[in-house]
């Protein structure tokens, strides 16, 4: 069965075609609103949602020629329903229920942090059932138990500013382009080690759940304290940041994996390309003898593959499907409501 799936819940366009009898993906494509919003130095919801509707169509008469596949083909339709910005769901759940229902096939709404939670089962190295997640994604920071598709356990979650949003923010305040995540890891990447000091939030909590707005205000008071740091300076906050939150998260998910007794760990979402907390929690699962996950680099920001994934694992498990027609998107969803027995 082929499966197109499509994401348009904030400022990436992504269209993909998931094939289920050989478990592969045929063909994927892509479009990022970086340079677009960069003037502004963050999202305009209104220019998100237009170019989503530029360049759905586009993208997805590529990923069907890529695929040599033709749209009469086509099984089903996953979509992104939320959460994400209103607009630009919309335009990605309009398409997706209009194209439906003029081929008579079924569509497949999705849970954003659920595309991004099964990306690594993309990868050449994939996991398998059971494991635990830290999920690391823009305004997310949570660690979930994974029993199955749509069976997850809320183990902790951020209480305020997300891991991703704390990149942002303090990039911000570091000077750095948008978006700033990236860019004050490679400037990290140049600090010096302890040259700067900064609070591990909820470290030693004794649950599961992130805090990382007062990182946030401390480097807001560093940077104060410093009145206009030098490059060197700017380098050594952002080495002292990105240590601080790296810490919180290697300490906390190694923690999770420990009590639940499983052997596995997965990270995904887009703070999971951060080289650093890669390493980090690559060499501390030697030592602790699990082993940890990624999604390819190329699916940690939104795209249209994981959605497809998503939807094909639904699919086959026969949850979440529905005909095309009446439809409503979700901008704000937790996670936590899914279950495999959930029907969208």
């Amino acid at each position: 069965m082929l499966i197109l799936g499509i994401e348009s819940s904030c400022d990436e366009t992504g269209v993909a075609l998931y094939d289920t009898d050989h478990a592969r993906l045929l063909a994927h494509a892509l479009h990022s609103q970086i340079l677009m919003h960069q003037d502004y130095g963050g999202v305009v919801p209104e220019l998100a949602s237009r170019d989503h509707i530029r360049r759905t169509i586009p993208l997805l008469h590529k990923v069907m020629s890529d695929s040599g596949h033709s749209l009469d083909q086509l099984d089903a339709i996953a979509y992104t329903q939320g959460p994400g910005l209103a607009g630009a769901l919309l335009v990605g759940a309009a398409f997706a229920e209009g194209l439906a229902a003029s081929l008579e096939i079924p569509v497949i709404p999705i849970h954003h942090l659920e595309g991004h939670l099964l990306s690594p089962l993309l990868s050449r190295r994939p996991p398998s059932f059971p494991f635990v997640a830290l999920l690391v994604s823009g305004g997310h920071s949570q660690l979930m138990r994974v029993s199955d598709v749509g069976q997850y356990e809320l183990l902790g979650e951020t209480l305020d500013d997300a891991a991703g949003e704390a990149f942002d923010k303090t990039a911000k305040l570091l000077g750095l382009p948008y978006p700033g995540g990236a860019a004050l890891s490679e400037l990290a990447q140049h600090g010096q080690p302890d040259a700067i000091k900064l609070p591990r939030p909820m470290l030693h909590s004794g649950d599961f759940d992130f805090s990382f707005s007062g990182l946030k205000t401390a480097v807001l008071t560093k940077v104060r304290e410093i009145g206009t740091p030098s490059e060197q300076q700017r380098a050594d906050i952002a080495r002292g940041f990105q240590d601080a939150i790296i810490e919180v998260l290697v300490k906390k998910a190694m923690r999770a994996v420990k009590e639940s007794g499983l052997k596995q760990l997965v990270v995904a979402g887009g703070v999971g390309a951060n080289r650093e907390l890669r390493r980090q929690l690559d060499a501390r699962a030697v030592r602790a003898k699990i082993d940890v996950f990624y999604p390819e680099l190329e699916f940690c920001t939104d795209n249209g593959a994981m959605i497809a994934l998503a939807g094909a694992l639904r699919f086959q498990a026969g949850v979440s499907i529905k005909p095309a027609g009446a439809f409503a998107v979700r901008p704000r969803w937790p996670l936590s409501e899914l279950t495999s027995a959930s029907n969208a």
